[in-house]
């Protein structure tokens, strides 16, 4: 792995088969293919090849100075053979020794001293590894990292695992669970298409396989996000670590010191203070998602984007649920277009939604159910509750307050910088314990910015504009940018595109039109006002909405405008051409309009 650097912010490239062989360092360029090409084309000296932890650096600096922090001049005055082949290996001992070198050159970058290691990460989820495999594998640095042994349910002491929330009990195996509860609704829907069971013949599920096939693939994941580490030569203690200092942690009673300290410890599921709510039976995200037995009748409570989606595939699943939540709408923080429509799609699927209603208790009822009662007078006897009413960031019991380290008081997060590093000078956090975005893809960019701030050049601060996301809901949701009232409020007026359609395949006798209404909507800059024309925000609740946001938050992070949308050739028939063919504006809407929350 070896890169160019004549270019600014360039990242190491795989390269092919040998072509260039630098032999007074023991480096090789290979490749003839694309990504070697311009370095062949324009003869460039030795010094547009370096190691791979002086990447991103440009040839100017590089030689005779420090690259990256890293000491690689004396690597690029080594003389180099340019312009014929040679098919000699750089010898296996200057690998390492260039490995080890560099791993010494990242301590000295960080201010130099005797410790155990360059970065110590406590938490082994999506942030917490890739900001560790990023300090390593870019920079040399010599990384230690700490997680709990796996299991599919957590613990806060005892059970976690490599790959965290996001991989063993969130995002993956929710995801794989909504898979498999559209089936149902397909197998419904291939009538209106003339496809036929035999009479009296209905799908059976076996939930115990389908959590055995979960299971199975998740602890798959775990072991990838292993071999990840080791691949990037990462220490992995597993075991529950503690802070002792500013430069020490503590993992199952071994003390290891470090330059720095990154905190990537995520959130735990909240229970409220509720009576009842510790009775068998009441279950959080955790366990909802390896329930032994399915629940013919399901409560769940909560608002936000993990009560919906479970609500959805529980649903699909053929339990019947109900949804219970305080506010009027649900997914509160959201677009209100996206939230009412979204409410009305769920209505007609059949899922009985009690908005405005918060719990009051959770009784034993006998015979393995319960009793669930609510403010307004709902009375449930059901088979479990799952109480989805938020998460909390796991910042506790890690020695954080005895070392100094902000948090807040009243919701636990760790408090940062703009490029994630605590009140502590050496300790960084990451991720859901920082409360910021609780988004895998954001954790994964702030653990890369935290290296390159820790290892590279200067630091680097995270961009959190226009992060598209998506609830895999039924039918899911997906928005970048701006709602309506915030974007009113920023710009002063803003145009508002609408349009709401069944979707093509349900045209056909599906009889399910009316649940899976497309709702597509953006938010345009008004003219007059600064960034005029501007696209700053786009929502919409439909089947693929998460795969088509991506692209779109594409386009906007790239400045892109109505103009633009309007000029591109869409793709028919496809929901996705709507992006481009909505001329009729809805309405505008001004920072007048939205005062005082209106």
């Amino acid at each position: 792995w070896l890169c160019d650097v004549s270019g600014a912010g360039m990242l190491p490239t795989p390269l092919a088969a040998p072509e260039i062989h630098y032999a007074g360092a023991g480096f090789m360029l290979r490749g003839a293919g694309r990504a070697a090409a311009p370095l062949l084309a324009g003869r460039r000296s030795a010094s547009a090849v370096v190691p791979l932890w002086a990447a991103r650096t440009s040839a100017a600096s590089v030689i005779g100075q420090r690259c990256e922090g890293f000491l690689a001049g004396a690597v690029l005055g080594a003389s180099a053979v340019v312009g014929r082949r040679s098919r000699q290996l750089p010898p296996p001992s200057l690998v390492r020794v260039g490995r080890r070198a560099a791993s010494s050159a990242a301590g000295a970058a960080a201010g130099g001293g005797p410790y155990d290691y360059d970065l110590f990460t406590i938490g082994g989820g999506s942030g917490g590894v890739r900001g560790s495999r990023w300090a390593a594998s870019q920079f040399g640095a010599k990384v230690g990292l700490a997680e709990l042994p796996f299991d599919v349910v957590s613990s806060k002491f005892e059970a976690g695992g490599l790959g965290g929330t996001c991989v063993i009990r969130g995002c993956v195996p929710k995801k794989l669970f909504i898979y498999g509860s559209h089936f149902r609704e397909e197998i419904a829907d291939a009538a209106g298409y003339g496809w036929s069971l035999p009479e009296g013949a209905e799908p059976q599920l076996d939930w115990q396989a389908l959590v055995k096939a979960k299971n199975a693939e998740v602890t798959r994941l775990n072991g990838i996000y292993k071999r990840l580490l080791e691949g990037a030569s990462v220490d992995f203690h597993e075991g529950y670590a503690r802070v002792v200092d500013a430069h020490t942690v503590e993992v199952n009673g071994k003390r290891f010191t470090s330059k720095y300290i990154c905190i990537a410890t995520g959130s735990r599921a909240h229970k409220p203070s509720l009576p009842g709510s510790d009775l068998p039976g009441v279950v959080t995200s955790d366990e909802a998602l390896a329930l032994p037995k399915q629940p013919k009748k399901l409560v769940v409570v909560g608002g936000g984007y993990i009560a919906v989606e479970f609500a959805c595939y529980f649903h699909g699943y053929g339990t019947e649920v109900h949804l219970v939540y305080r506010a009027d709408l649900p997914l509160r923080g959201f677009d209100r277009d996206v939230r009412e429509h979204l409410t009305e799609t769920l209505k007609a699927k059949g899922i009985h939604l009690h908005a405005g209603e918060s719990p009051v208790a959770i009784e034993d009822a006998g015979d393995g159910q319960l009793r669930f009662k609510t403010d307004s007078g709902s009375d449930l006897v059901v088979d479990n509750v799952m109480l989805a009413t938020g998460r909390r960031p796991n910042s506790q019991d890690l020695g954080l307050e005895s070392v100094g380290v902000a948090m807040d008081p009243k919701t636990g997060k760790v408090l940062v910088d703009e490029h994630s590093r605590t009140s502590v000078e050496s300790i960084f956090a990451i991720g859901d314990v920082t409360d910021r975005i609780q988004l895998t893809p954001v954790a994964l960019m702030e653990g890369m910015a935290m290296a390159r701030t820790m290892f590279g050049p200067a630091p680097t601060t995270p961009d959190y504009d226009n992060v598209p996301s998506a609830v895999f809901c039924q039918p899911p949701v997906a928005t970048c940018g701006l709602t309506e009232d915030a974007a009113a409020k920023k710009y002063g007026s803003v145009d508002v595109f609408v349009t709401k359609f069944k979707p093509m395949k349900h045209t056909m006798p599906t009889g399910r039109g009316d649940e899976e209404k497309y709702l597509m909507k953006m938010i345009v800059v008004s003219d007059g006002c600064e960034g005029a024309g501007r696209v700053v925000g786009c929502h919409m609740v439909g089947a693929d909405a998460g795969e088509m946001m991506q692209g779109i938050g594409v386009a906007m992070k790239a400045g892109a405008t109505k103009a633009d949308f309007d000029a591109t050739v869409g793709i028919h028939p496809t929901a996705a051409e709507e992006w481009c063919t909505m001329r009729t504006k809805t309405r505008t809407t001004t920072a007048a309009d939205v005062a005082g929350g209106k």
